[in-house]
């Protein structure tokens, strides 16, 4: 894959700027390279943004996206689109033909997604059928698409980076 975007779609700024900041940070921890937004939210490209600056990388975010627009010019471009729900089909049975696409948007909805969006999306996954983050879905639907390579991506523009704690606690 050489690309891999989040289309967040449904964002209410009033109810949703933490969660929605939480997808962006997952994608980028996970390797996607940046967001579409639909709505205006200069909090949360605010919170990506300085993440960015200060650990690394070249995620982007742009906001006020129509998602129709996103989506037409992705398929344009030979771009592969699958949305992520509990309703779709589990997703480690399309992963291998999901890796093997050069470009992937993902879907990722807030509020309940225009129902159009099941047909125009090339897949419709879910992770697990159960009630859950669409943050933890969006995070372990990246891990398996990167099969795990994602976790040790360095960023050698990072002003900030985490020492790992290796000694034992003084005293065990």
């Amino acid at each position: 894959m050489d690309r891999v975007c989040i289309l967040r779609i449904g964002h209410r700024p009033a109810r949703d700027a933490r969660i929605t900041t939480h997808v962006g940070l997952a994608a980028r921890a996970f390797g996607a390279d940046g967001m579409y937004l639909t709505t205006r939210d200069s909090g949360v490209v605010e919170s990506i943004t300085d993440v960015v600056r200060r650990w690394g990388g070249n995620f982007f975010i742009q906001v006020g996206v129509s998602w129709k627009k996103i989506i037409r010019e992705w398929k344009e471009e030979g771009g592969f689109v699958v949305h992520l729900t509990m309703y779709g089909r589990p997703f480690t049975e399309k992963m291998e033909e999901t890796r093997k696409k050069p470009k992937v948007l993902i879907i990722v909805g807030a509020e309940k997604v225009p129902g159009v969006l099941y047909g125009i999306a090339d897949l419709n996954l879910s992770v697990t059928a159960q009630p859950h983050s669409e943050v933890s879905s969006l995070a372990v639907l990246l891990d398996h698409l990167f099969e795990g390579r994602e976790l040790d991506r360095a960023y050698p523009d990072a002003t900030m980076k985490i020492t790992p704690w290796t000694s034992e606690r003084p005293g065990d």
